[in-house]
């Protein structure tokens, strides 16, 4: 199946959050445990289906890991016109600061793959950074 740039791929946002997790983390072993929501938001006329994933996870020494996977949690949602599908999940860092981005690939209803952008985002412990 060939991917393209599609003019739906600039129909769709993507917003993240995230959030530290203190109680499972460990400074001492080098652990340090985010969560990150995020909502994809269709805003185009037609529906497309998230198929698989691809996020580079860079910690604060520059160390790069890329995981690629089908769907989000476990799930390939399609996501309608004027809707957004949130979903919550998680990563775990050597370092206290990291930062993630990647794409999603999509599906539209002629089966035609696409690409949605996940913007660089960074994971801090609260107050690490100004």
């Amino acid at each position: 199946m060939t991917t393209y740039h599609s003019e739906l791929a600039d129909t769709f946002s993507v917003a993240v959050k995230t959030n530290y997790l203190a109680e499972q983390s460990d400074s001492d072993k080098k652990q340090y445990v985010f969560s990150y929501t995020i909502s994809i938001t269709n805003q185009g006329p037609e529906s497309a289906q998230l198929m698989a994933r691809r996020w580079v996870i860079t910690d604060a020494e520059g160390q790069q890991s890329v995981v690629e996977g089908e769907g989000v949690v476990g799930k390939q949602p399609t996501i309608n016109p004027g809707e957004t599908y949130t979903y919550t999940s998680g990563s775990v860092f050597n370092t206290p600061v990291g930062t993630m981005h990647g794409h999603y690939q999509m599906f539209d209803k002629d089966k035609q793959s696409f690409w949605v952008e996940i913007p660089v985002f960074r994971l801090a412990l609260p107050n690490i950074l100004n």
